[in-house]
This record gives C-alpha cells, sequence and structure tokens, in this order.
C-alpha cells in the first residue's frame, strides 16, 4: 500500500473514531449519568474546543492563524458563531431525548435542506439530477420515522431543526467568510469562546438548578465530571481530525467516508445501549445513507462537468464544509 494510500485510511479511521466517540460519550452522559443538561454540555464542548484551538495555534503553532480584520470578527465571524452555537445545541438537545441512530439518520436530511434553502430564499437553481438524488434521502428518512420505536417529538424537532441550522450555517459561510480560508482549527479558535459567551447565561438560567441539584447528588461526581471534560477534549480533537481527513482524501472519499460513519457510529451506539431498532426502522436508515452516498456522487459530477445550472461550486474541499462538527462538520466544534 501507497503511502498516500495509508495516509488516507489512517485519516478516515482517526476521523470515525474521534466521532463514534463525541457521539458515544454524549449519550452515556445524559442516559448513564443522569447529566441531562445538553446547554452545560455544550457549554463544556465549547470551552474545550476555545482552549484546545488556542494552543494549538499560539502555543504549540501547529497551524497559521488566519488574520481577521477587528470589524470583520462581530460583522461576520459573530453571526456565524451564533448560528454555529445553535447548530451543536440542537444536535446535543436532539441526543438528549432521541438514539443516537435515529438522530443521526435525521442529520443525514441536511443536503436536502440545504437545497430547499438554497432554492426558496435565494432561488438559486438546480439541475434536476440534484433533486432526483434527494428522493432516497426524503423516502428514507419518512421510513425511518414512522417506524422508530424510541420516538420523541422534542428529539426530532431538535435534529430537524439542527439540520436547518447547519445547512444555514453552510450557506452563510460563502457570504459571511468569504475572503478568509478558513479550516476546522482556525473556525474553531475564533468561533468557540463567541459560542460561550453566548450560551453560557441561558445555560445557567436554565439548567443551572439543575446542575447543582445533580452535583450535590451524584454518588460518582469526580469519575462523572473527568467523563463529560473528557467528552469536550474529544469533541476538540475531532475538529483537528476533520482537518487532517480533508487534506488526505479526496472529496468522493470523504463523502462515502462520511456516511459510512454514521452507519459505524448507529451500530457502536446500539452494541452499547441496545436501543430497540425495528426491521423498517434499518432499512429506512439503510436507503437514507445510500441516498446521501448518490446527492454526493451527483453533485460531483455535476461539478466536474462544470454545469450552468447549479450554484457556485466550493473551490476546494475545504470550502465544502466550512467545517465544523459534525458536518460535514459535523466538522464541527463537533459534539454529535
Amino acid at each position: 500500500m501507497e503511502w498516500s494510500s495509508f495516509r488516507s485510511v489512517l485519516s478516515i479511521l482517526q476521523w470515525w473514531g474521534f466521532n463514534v466517540t463525541v457521539i458515544i460519550m454524549n449519550k452515556w452522559i445524559f442516559q448513564k449519568l443522569d447529566f441531562k443538561f445538553p446547554l452545560s454540555v455544550s457549554c463544556i464542548h465549547f470551552i474545550c474546543s476555545a482552549f484546545g484551538a488556542y494552543l494549538v495555534i499560539k502555543v504549540l503553532r501547529l497551524k497559521p492563524l488566519v488574520k481577521v480584520d477587528p470589524e470583520d470578527v462581530w460583522r461576520r465571524v459573530f453571526p456565524m458563531s451564533f448560528i454555529f452555537c445553535i447548530n451543536i445545541v440542537l444536535g446535543n438537545v436532539s441526543l438528549r431525548y432521541i438514539p443516537v441512530s435515529f438522530m443521526q439518520t435525521i442529520k443525514s436530511f441536511t443536503p436536502a435542506t440545504t437545497v430547499l434553502l438554497q432554492w426558496l430564499v435565494w432561488r438559486k437553481y438546480f439541475d434536476w439530477r440534484i433533486w432526483a438524488s434527494l428522493i432516497p434521502i426524503v423516502g428514507g428518512i419518512l421510513v425511518t420515522s414512522v417506524t422508530e420505536l424510541s420516538f420523541n417529538l422534542l428529539g426530532f424537532f431538535a435534529a430537524l431543526f439542527g439540520c436547518i441550522a447547519t445547512s444555514t450555517k453552510t450557506i452563510l459561510a460563502e457570504s459571511l467568510l468569504h475572503g478568509y480560508k478558513f479550516d476546522s482549527i482556525n473556525t474553531v479558535y475564533y468561533m468557540a469562546p463567541f459560542a460561550t459567551m453566548i450560551l453560557a447565561v441561558p445555560a445557567l438560567v436554565i439548567e443551572g438548578a439543575g446542575v447543582w441539584e445533580w452535583f450535590t447528588t451524584c454518588q460518582t461526581l469526580f469519575s462523572s465530571l473527568m467523563i463529560i471534560i473528557s467528552s469536550g477534549v474529544m469533541a476538540f480533537c475531532l475538529n483537528f481530525s476533520i482537518f487532517y481527513v480533508i487534506h488526505s482524501t479526496t472529496a468522493v472519499t470523504f463523502n462515502v467516508a462520511g456516511n459510512l460513519k454514521v452507519a459505524v457510529a448507529v451500530t457502536f451506539s446500539w452494541l452499547i445501549f441496545r436501543n430497540p431498532i425495528s426491521l423498517m426502522n434499518a432499512i429506512g436508515c439503510s436507503i437514507t445513507l445510500v441516498g446521501c452516498t448518490f446527492y454526493g456522487y451527483v453533485r460531483q459530477l455535476i461539478t466536474q462537468a462544470g454545469s450552468p445550472h447549479t450554484p457556485r461550486s466550493p473551490k476546494n474541499r475545504a470550502d465544502l464544509i466550512i467545517p465544523l462538527v459534525k458536518e460535514k462538520l459535523d466538522a464541527k466544534v463537533a459534539s454529535s
């Protein structure tokens, strides 16, 4: 195996590892540790990611800092940070109420919400093949939702609106961050501190009393806190892993690996939490993942053909996810 191929495989495996670890740890925190406070968990992730990005850029100097005009910090970066914050919070809220398998399947609806928003709000025209490629995604999610044995309305809508937030973040990034070549680490460096500021007061007001009660009644306080903080560290590591995988794989490989990542996360979550999954539910999830892969393939074909009837395509793979986590970044502070 050539070094480039080995590096691609290694980058994908470490990306999968961090992503699945973050998802499982978050679900474990909500379900097993009984720490049912998604705003507080998100805030901890933002704090850990802010410190991690500062360490990588300012102390270790592993990544150069993207210089941003002071006026643009508030005029362009802050609005993106607000959407980024909402995206992460909604992902954790959905994970609090619904199984990982259902949440990950709904998140796969993001390509459809992105196309719909660009068509409805920004009046962009899409090739008919793009619309056709969305049919299995929508159909698979409908089957999964109808047959989900652990359906929760709040969790469902949190995941669905999370898709809309992810799509909005990706679309607005083209205009708000135009001229700045942000990678996942610089994205976290600028947005995580703002996200912490935005979320700190709501988390304190809404969850403060519950968190204090949990502190005073938890029988395994030290080990539980270590797990919660470690999930924040893993969330930052996920962003670093996304930067690595983007620069080590092709766009097609990234698309396929991203959808297989969902399958890996669903499998591991089922092995650990044993949430009930019906046959039709599994079929719906599979249809959705195949549809996402097909959608990515169609977008790649149209981009390569230089079709004039598609929105302006990103110039490179890093622009495609303006990352975070989840999503693709997830590239996200990714905590979902």
